[in-house]
């Protein structure tokens, strides 16, 4: 099972999808990828495939890191780095996000 990051125009995530995985031949002839599928399948402006073993930039299973951290509504795509950047934390208004440990931290 795969999940795929629904964005909007501001390509902030708005859902995360449960879909078919990138090697699936099940893939409409139309289509060049599963992003592309389902970015029409739920008429989002783009998508983007997401990993929950993935967070804070470590890949929780000891496999690559994908795209930083795994996505979740609110997040924001960031393109230049192909990542999902979390949502500063409400509790935290006046911390930064650390691109290192990618996460929000309060300043010291």
């Amino acid at each position: 099972m795969a999940h795929y990051a629904l964005l909007d125009e501001n390509n902030i995530v708005t859902k995360v999808v449960t879909g078919n995985h990138e090697d699936d031949p099940r893939l409409p002839a139309e289509y060049s990828s599963w992003e592309e599928f389902y970015k029409d399948a739920h008429n989002a402006v783009d998508c983007k495939r997401t990993s929950y073993n993935t967070f804070q930039g470590v890949h929780t299973l000891g496999g690559t890191p994908f795209r930083k951290t795994v996505a979740a509504p609110g997040y924001e795509y960031l393109v230049d780095v192909d990542a999902f950047k979390p949502e500063q934390p409400f509790d935290m208004p006046n911390s930064t996000f650390d691109t290192e440990t990618w996460r929000w931290v309060d300043p010291e």
